[in-house]
C-alpha cells in the first residue's frame, strides 16, 4: 500500500535520490545477469566432470582386464618354464640311470641320435612358446602403460573440473553477496522515498485539515459534520497483490516421451544441485533427463554428451514431447527436454530450480535434438 502511494507521489519531483535508485536497480539487474551466466558455466563444468568420470571408469575397467590378462600370461609362462626345466632334467638323467630303462636313450648311436632329436624338438617348441608368451606379456605391459597414462589424464580432468567448479561457485557466492548489498541499498532508498512521500502526504493532509477547520468556523455544524464524514470515508484499507504464474503446458500423453515429460514436470521447483539425480531433492541438467526417461523405462547415462551419443538425431521440425535438446560441442555442456508448445523443461544452473521455459535453439550453443 505504501509503495502504491509512492508511485503516485514520486513523479511529482524527480530527485537525486530517484536517480540513485535507478542506478542501483540497473546495477542489480547487471549482477543478476552475471549470476545467471556463472550458473550456466557451472552447469557446463558439471557435465565435463560427469564425462571425465565416465571416461575414467571405463579406463579403470580396461586396466583391470589387462592386469588379469598379464597375470594369466605370467602363470602360463611360469608353467612352461617348469616343463622346460623338467625336460632338461630328464635329458640329463637319461644319460645315467634312466638310460637302461628307456630304450630311446640306450648307448647305441641311433638311440642317442633319437634322444638328441627329441630334446631339440621339445626344447625348441617350448622355447618358441615362451618367446611368444613373453612377447604377449610385453604387449600387455605396453597396453597397461598406455591405459594408465590415459587414466591419469582422466583423473586430472576430473580434478580440473572439480577445481573449476569450486572457483565458479566461489565467484557466484561473491556475486550473490554483492547483489545482496545492492538490494539492501535499494531497500534503504525506497524506504527513504516512502518516508519522504509519507511526510509530504501528511503535511498536505494537515494543510487541508487546517483549511477545512478555518472554513468550518464560518459554516454550519451540519456542513462541518458532512466534511468530517467525507474525510473519514476517504481513508481506505490495503490490498493484497498476488502474482499469478502462467500454468505450465498440459502434460503430454503418448509413449515413453510423454511419460518422461510427466515425470520431469513432477519435479518443477526442485533446486539445481551439482551432479545430482535425486527426485524431490536436487538435479543437474543430465540428472533430470536421465531420471525422467528412467521413469519411462529407458536407461540413459548421467552425462549430456553421452545422452546425445545414445540418441537418434531429430530435426527441429519433427520435435515431439520427450525429445532432448543439447547444447555445446557434442552436447557436452547442457541438456533440456522438449515438452511441446514451443517450451522445454530443464534443471538450468546453480541458484535456480527446475522450470519450464521457452525453447532455445537460436543460440550458438545449441547442438541439436535427439530422441532416446
Amino acid at each position: 500500500m505504501a509503495i502504491a502511494s509512492s508511485c503516485c507521489l514520486l513523479p511529482l519531483a524527480r530527485t537525486a535520490g530517484a536517480d540513485t535508485l535507478s542506478a542501483e536497480k540497473a546495477k542489480a539487474a547487471q549482477i543478476q545477469q552475471q549470476i545467471q551466466s556463472t550458473g550456466q558455466q557451472i552447469d557446463a563444468l558439471d557435465q565435463q566432470y560427469e564425462g571425465a568420470q565416465a571416461k575414467k571408469s571405463s579406463l579403470d575397467q580396461q586396466i583391470s582386464t589387462t592386469k588379469a590378462k598379464i597375470t594369466q600370461t605370467q602363470s602360463t609362462i611360469a608353467g612352461d618354464r617348469t616343463t622346460l626345466k623338467k625336460a632338461a632334467v630328464n635329458a640329463y638323467v637319461s644319460n645315467g640311470a634312466a638310460a637302461s630303462e628307456n630304450p630311446l636313450f640306450s648307448g647305441n648311436e641311433s638311440s642317442v641320435a633319437a634322444a638328441r632329436e627329441y630334446d631339440d624338438v621339445a626344447e625348441g617348441n617350448l622355447g618358441t612358446a615362451v618367446a611368444n608368451l613373453n612377447t604377449a606379456q610385453n604387449q600387455l605391459d605396453a597396453q597397461k602403460a598406455v591405459l594408465t597414462t590415459q587414466d591419469n589424464q582422466a583423473a586430472q580432468a576430473v580434478t580440473t573440473a572439480q577445481s573449476a567448479y569450486s572457483q565458479a561457485q566461489s565467484l557466484q557466492s561473491q556475486q550473490q553477496a554483492t547483489l545482496g548489498q545492492v538490494n539492501a541499498t535499494i531497500a534503504t532508498l525506497i524506504q527513504k522515498q516512502q518516508a519522504a512521500a509519507a511526510a509530504a502526504a501528511e503535511a498536505a493532509a494537515q494543510q487541508k485539515l487546517t483549511q477545512a477547520a478555518n472554513q468550518a468556523k464560518a459554516q454550519q455544524a451540519a456542513q462541518t459534520a458532512a466534511a468530517s464524514s467525507g474525510t473519514a470515508a476517504s481513508s481506505g484499507g490495503g490490498s493484497t497483490v498476488k502474482t499469478v504464474l502462467d500454468p505450465p503446458p498440459p502434460p503430454s500423453s503418448g509413449g515413453a516421451g510423454g511419460a518422461a515429460v510427466v515425470a520431469a514436470e513432477s519435479q518443477i521447483g526442485v533446486p539445481y544441485v551439482w551432479g545430482a539425480e535425486s527426485p524431490g531433492s536436487g538435479f543437474d541438467c543430465s540428472g533430470l533427463t536421465a531420471w525422467a526417461w528412467g521413469q519411462a523405462g529407458v536407461s540413459l547415462p548421467h552425462y549430456s554428451g553421452a545422452q546425445m551419443a545414445d540418441s537418434t538425431p531429430v530435426p527441429l521440425s519433427d520435435l515431439q514431447p520427450g525429445d532432448l535438446l543439447f547444447y555445446g560441442p557434442g552436447g557436452a555442456t547442457h541438456v533440456a527436454m522438449y515438452v511441446g508448445g514451443g517450451s522445454m523443461i530443464e534443471a538450468p544452473y546453480t541458484g535456480a530450480s527446475v522450470w519450464i521455459t521457452a525453447l532455445r535453439t537460436g543460440t550458438g550453443r545449441f547442438a541439436g535434438a535427439g530422441r532416446p
